[in-house]
Order: C-alpha cells, then structure tokens, then sequence
C-alpha cells in the first residue's frame, strides 16, 4: 500500500463530520453552554464603565462576533493558525478584574482597548515559545490541571444556581435553586434515555425544558427580547481610538500569560478526551489564533478571547468530538452578534437553569481529569504528593477568594486563576521531583523513565498497511523512500524479534542503574501491540 494509502487510513476523532441537523443542533448546544460566560464580561466591564444600555448592547454583540469568528479560526484552522479541535473561543473572564481597574484609571474603556491591543501583540510573538512546554505537562501535570479546571468553574455553577446577580432579592432563594436542581435532574434523567441522539442533547433539550418551566413560574422574562435593533454590524472602534498605557499594558500582559496558560490546559484537556494526539505544533496554531483573536478583538470593540473551560465539560458528556459541531456553533454566534434581536433571545434564558446544566457540565471536566489521573504510576515515586500539592494549592484561591489580596497585583493576577495556580505548582513539583536526579533516592523515589527510543518490528509493517490496523502508527506517521518516517521528520528504527528483545534488554538495565521504572515493552512501539502477540 503506498504512503498516501497508509496515511489515508488514520483518522482523527475529531475530523468526524455529523448531519448537517445534528451539526447544528449540538453547535447551538456549546452555545447555550457557553453563553452566560461570554456576555458576562462586557455586562460587567460596561457597568463599571458607565455606559448606557444601549452602548452595553453593543459589547455584547461584540463579544459574539468576534468569539464566532475567533472559534471558527480555532476549529477550522489555517497554516500556522488553529488547532483544529473542538473548541469555543470567547472573551475571557480572567481579564475582568484587571479591566475594571483600568476603566477606572484615566484613560477608561479606551485605555482598555489598548492594554489588550498591546499585550495580545505580545502574547502572539512568545506563542510559539510558550506551545514548548508541553513535554513539561505528563499526565501527572494534565490530569491535575484538568480536575482544578472543572473544580474552578463550580463557583460560577453555584453563581447561576442562585440567580446570577447578587444584589437581587432573590438571589440563592429556594425558588432559583430548586429550578437549578429541576434542570440538572432533567439533564440526568435524559442522560439515562437509551436514545443515544436524545442522550447527547441533553444539556440542550434540559434548558429548553427548564425554561419553559421557568416561563409558567414566572421566573422567565422575555419582554426585552423587541426592545432594540434586529440587525447590527458591529462598528469598529465604537468607543473612540485605543489608548496605550504602560501601567494597563503591563498588567494585561501578565493576563494574557494566564490566558495562554488556560488556553494550553484545554488543549490539552480537550485532546484527552477526544483521545487524539496534542503536540508542541498544534499547541502552538492554537496559541496563536487565540492571541490573533484577541489583537483583532479591540478593533470590535470587544476583550481577550481564550477557549471556554465549560465546554471541554460538553465535549465529555456528549461525546460529541467533531470540530465541525464547535465550527456550527461559531457561526451561530456570528449570527447571534449581527442579529442582536437572537442574542436577546438566548440571553432570556433563566440564569438557574444555566446553573443547572453547569453543575453536571463542570463536573464532568473535574471527572475527566480524575480519570486522567488514575493512569498515573504512584508506586514507588512522589507523584501523590505532586498531586496532593497542586490540587489544594488550586483550591486555595477558589475556597478562599480573597486569599491573595494583600499580594502584589502582578502576583494576585497569575495566581488568583486555580487553574494557574495548580498548573504552576504541578509544573514546578513534577520538574522537582521527576526531572531533576539531584537529591531524588535512586529506589522509590523517581516516578518517570527516560523516554525510550521508538521502533517498529518488522513483522508489523505488513498488519500495519491494512486498514483496520494501524495501531502501530501515531497520527503524522507516513511512509516515504521505503522508509518510515514519524510527524516530526524523524526515521522510526524498524528491527526484527531478535532485536527488539536486545535493545529494550539493554535499555532495561540502564533504567535500573538509574533507579527508574523502565517502559514496558509495548510503551518502545508507542500504541503499537506488544511484541509478544507477534
């Protein structure tokens, strides 16, 4: 079979394409999902700003305009942009704090608009740079990040439960959060129908249902869905030309390295679960259309964009992994931000029962992150106490939000994200203690391997070229002039049984020289069978 047969045959979860209905239907799904995150921002940022209803209706359409094209960009993907995955862009809900502060500094919203401008132009340029610490994120360091990212977003679940907007009087009343409760109940309920097609729409027939139920409480409000224009573009630089501020710019700089960092750990996150292969390169394409996204956002009159956390948790629950749903689901939101009249629709949805269908969401992402994490050795090494650290320390800002208030604001701002915070500290511990031989005990004490090298035996190559086997090759892998070659460029060592058997012999006893656990056999072929079965 020649090369391009080969290469033919390997296929990518998320590359399935659905039925246009379906795409669309579980595209308007992540939308729901994602909805009360993205209008939070300029509903929060306008309010502090003083503007008009009116002049907050436009950041909101702004918001879904550019947070579709910015998701399309990203599932999609052109050369050097986009990490072709299922995930939704949006305004980022890390910068909020930091563009309050500047609002009320001298320059106002339009000081705002240039902080991002500037520090995105930054994020874009170490893009590159910063994809390369993803040999620094081993499962240990994943699944830690994964199960904070999930633990993170309960707070903002709980938020929704209870009506939204603290200063209501009935915020946290029996009334919100026992229609939070009806609508998580319907998402478990219809989670159990045997329909596999009902089951993976659960989250959106759930707030249909819940705000119909919300509609016969009284608890539904649609009166403002004709107040307003039905079709608006949005205009660039609405608010006046940006403006550039040292102090602004350098805050937001250090925001837009938080948001790299949570934009990495849902790359991550989203490529555990759709089980495909994430690497430096495709990190990097994602990276950068975020920060593309973000320099384009000013000019729209809109914030840092960054992949939405609560949506990885759709992913895993639906298990729904098409790109092409979240690209249905961009365009929607394009739509929805040329058409303010649809955007007001949606956003007349109860805030409880977006509360309702967060708890399961939130919880599934924590859940995929513990599952992560039950892969992990923890015999004979410190990965427990890698594990144990980063979780409480990625709590401590979420339990306790004013932790960090007596900290310098550079500091506060990195660390107030638990997401952050455990990706640091689970970074930090995994070089401490399974990185660096200094002081670490040569027997139970070093949780990882030296990565062995990568063969193919050659009894495999004829099972490997039929198209229902191809577990000997990784995604990338193509073969050219008679020889093997993997993603990277690099000639895979093809061997017979015999030497095989040597080669990972010998390896096996410099691992236990060093004191480390030695790969099993299988772990040589990389998702290939063992060579036992051969």
């Amino acid at each position: 079979m020649k090369a391009a047969q080969v290469k033919r045959t390997i296929r990518r979860p998320e590359d399935e394409r659905l039925p246009l209905g379906k795409t669309i239907a579980y595209g308007l799904q992540h939308v729901l999902t994602m909805y009360g995150g993205i209008i939070a921002p300029p509903l929060i940022i306008g309010g502090a700003a003083g503007l008009t209803p009116e002049q907050i209706g436009v950041l909101v359409a702004s918001c879904l305009f550019v947070g579709g094209l910015a998701t399309i960009l990203q599932t999609v993907g052109i050369p050097f942009f986009g990490a072709q995955l299922p995930l939704v862009q949006g305004t980022s809900f890390a910068s909020v704090s930091t563009m309050v502060a500047i609002v009320n500094g001298d320059g106002g919203l339009q000081s705002v608009f240039g902080a991002v401008l500037a520090a995105s132009l930054i994020g874009f340029l170490i893009a590159p740079f910063f994809a390369k610490i993803v040999r620094f994120f081993p499962p240990v360091v994943t699944g830690v990040v994964i199960t904070m990212i999930g633990l993170s977003l309960t707070p903002v679940a709980a938020n929704w439960a209870m009506g939204g907007n603290s200063t209501a009087d009935d915020y946290g009343s029996l009334a919100n959060i026992g229609l939070a409760g009806t609508t998580m109940l319907i998402v478990l309920l219809l989670s159990k129908v045997g329909k596999a097609a009902i089951s993976r729409l659960s989250i959106l027939l759930a707030m249909v249902i819940g705000t119909i139920i919300a509609v016969f409480m009284g608890m539904a409000d649609f009166s403002a869905v004709g107040h307003g224009a039905i079709f608006a573009f949005p205009q660039p630089f609405a608010f006046g030309w940006p403006v550039f501020e040292v102090g602004a710019i350098v805050s937001m700089t250090i925001v837009v390295i938080v948001i790299l960092t949570e934009t990495t750990a849902d790359i991550l996150a989203v490529g555990e679960i759709a089980k495909t292969r994430v690497d430096s390169k495709r990190i990097a394409d994602g990276l950068r259309a975020d920060m593309a996204s973000s320099v384009l956002a000013p000019v729209f009159n809109t914030f840092t964009q960054s992949a939405f956390a609560q949506n990885v948790g759709l992913v895993a629950i639906t298990g729904v992994k098409s790109r092409f749903v979240v690209t249905a689901g961009g365009g929607i939101l394009v739509v929805l931000g040329l058409l303010p009249v649809l955007g007001r629709v949606v956003a007349a949805i109860p805030t409880p029962v977006l509360g309702g269908a967060g708890i399961v969401l939130f919880g599934t992402v924590a859940a995929s992150g513990i599952r992560t994490l039950a892969s992990v050795k923890y015999e004979n090494n410190l990965n427990m106490i890698i594990v144990a650290t980063s979780i409480a320390f990625g709590a401590l800002p979420i339990v306790k939000t004013d932790f960090y208030d007596q900290f310098p604001t550079w500091f506060a701002t990195i660390f107030h994200s638990g997401i952050s915070s455990a990706a640091v500290m689970a970074v930090a511990l995994n070089l401490l203690f399974n990185e660096l031989k200094i002081g670490t005990p040569k027997r139970d004490g070093s949780a990882y391997a030296a990565a062995p090298p990568r063969m193919l035996i050659a009894e495999q190559i004829p099972r490997i070229v039929k198209a229902s086997e191809v577990r000997g090759l990784l995604e990338g892998d193509l073969f050219k002039s008679g020889k093997l070659i993997d993603a990277d460029g690099e000639e895979i060592t093809v061997v017979d049984e015999d030497e095989f058997k040597s080669i990972v012999e010998e390896y096996r006893k410099k691992c236990q020289e060093a004191g480390v656990r030695c790969p099993d056999e299988s772990e040589f072929i990389r998702s290939g069978p063992p060579a036992a079965q051969h």
